[in-house]
């Protein structure tokens, strides 16, 4: 652990922390690939959990970061995205209706439906594949962006919808931004591996519209909405703590777009400086609403995982991945605009990560805790992946404007 509380966001200390805690990260994951390459939920210690279904979404996460393993790299890396895109590829993929199955049984049924969410990331693992020289890859990338053109994107509106149905024949009423910020990470992996800046201008027409969601909610950013793109703010108000469906605000959400924010304005005007500073600015408000809303909000350290509409926490608890994305927000703003607030949030951050969601007994990081930081398993038992806490030894150190994969490779 940590000797001193307070250190800098480029101390050696700090530096030689991530790279010890990244190697540990990818050596947990190891277990993940099922024979048939589809990836294996994580248990406690990173032993597969071989009763849950394999999902489409965690094995194109693990593409991905084994494909930055892979760029770094870390011996038997190469293997394990190969696995992964051998999940990806054949029994994930359906050929007869199009697409992604949102995942298969321990028995191989498949689940229902075809996500926008996982449809999102089996874009990012292509890109990262691509870029990590994967036999394949390319050919799932193309693949992945005919299918998500399309059924998911919609021109017009410049958003994608959520859901359809297995056989691609009916499509939910449901929009969602959780996919839709997915889609923004995913189609600006897209821009940086293949030079296509059509997919950076979708991904600034989704931030166009979530900007002026968030600015109507006082920098709160609605999750939920009917067909036309109506709010919902009541959405799942009996159950707030929903993994993917969450009521009122998600604060970690809200860090994470302001980041997405960043890569896009500052890629977009890499010249015209005085083009990105509004959605710098709009950056930070996104990000120090959410800061305000939900850091130690009740009387410990951590991140609530809601809020409602006033701002007051929902739902106490602490969520992995909310912490990664304030670790790498709160880097990512201060290279970008170097004021030290942010290098002091980061401080913060890695110390409670230190003393209190990084498993140091069994390895990864605990996914969810209570408003005490006790170990909860309600909404995320075990250990799923390693997107988020991998993505987190990494951001902070590499250029803002470039997604992770594309930056590794330069």
């Amino acid at each position: 652990m940590y000797i001193l509380k307070k250190h800098c966001i480029d101390s050696a200390e700090n530096i030689e922390y991530l790279d010890r805690m990244r190697r540990e990260l990818f050596s947990f994951g190891t277990g993940f690939p099922s024979p048939g390459g589809s990836s294996y939920y994580l248990g406690d210690d990173g032993t597969p959990w071989k009763e849950r279904s394999r999902e489409t979404w965690i094995t194109a996460r693990m593409a991905h970061v084994y494909s930055l393993a892979s760029l770094l790299g870390v011996e038997g890396s190469e293997a394990l995205a190969d696995a992964a895109l051998k999940g990806l590829t054949e029994e994930l993929q359906d050929r007869e209706h199009d697409g992604w199955y949102a995942g298969l049984t321990q028995d191989n049924e498949i689940l229902p439906d075809k996500q926008c969410y996982a449809h999102a990331f089996v874009i990012l693992a292509a890109c990262s594949c691509l870029l990590a020289k994967r036999p394949g890859a390319e050919d799932l990338l193309k693949k992945a962006l005919a299918v998500y053109d399309r059924y998911f994107w919609n021109e017009e509106e410049g958003l994608s919808c959520d859901t359809w149905n297995t056989e691609f024949s009916q499509c939910s009423d449901y929009r969602g931004l959780n996919a839709n910020m997915h889609t923004v990470e995913a189609f600006l992996a897209v821009a940086d591996t293949l030079g296509d800046e059509t997919y950076r201008i979708r991904a600034g027409r989704i931030i166009s519209r979530v900007l002026v969601w968030a600015e109507e909610n006082n920098w709160r950013i609605p999750e939920h909405f009917s067909s036309d793109w109506t709010p919902d703010l009541e959405c799942n108000k009996e159950r707030p703590d929903d993994p993917f469906k969450p009521y009122g605000a998600t604060p970690g959400h809200g860090i994470e777009w302001a980041r997405l924010i960043l890569q896009w304005a500052l890629s977009t005007w890499k010249d015209q400086p005085d083009q990105a500073l509004p959605y710098i600015l709009a950056a930070e408000n996104l990000y120090n609403r959410a800061i305000s809303d939900a850091w130690e909000r009740d009387g410990a350290p951590g991140i609530c995982y809601t809020t409602d509409w006033e701002g007051n926490p929902v739902v106490h608890d602490r969520m992995h991945w909310t912490l990664c994305e304030a670790i790498n927000t709160s880097a990512c703003l201060y290279r970008t605009t170097n004021r030290n607030q942010y290098a002091e949030n980061y401080a913060e951050f890695m110390v409670y990560l230190d003393e209190s969601v990084q498993d140091h007994e069994h390895g990864s990081w605990f996914h969810q805790l209570d408003q005490n930081n006790q170990l909860l398993t309600t909404v995320w038992p075990g250990k799923s992946d390693l997107y988020h806490a991998v993505q987190a030894t990494l951001i902070p150190y590499y250029p803002v404007d470039t997604s992770i994969a594309a930056a590794l490779k330069k």
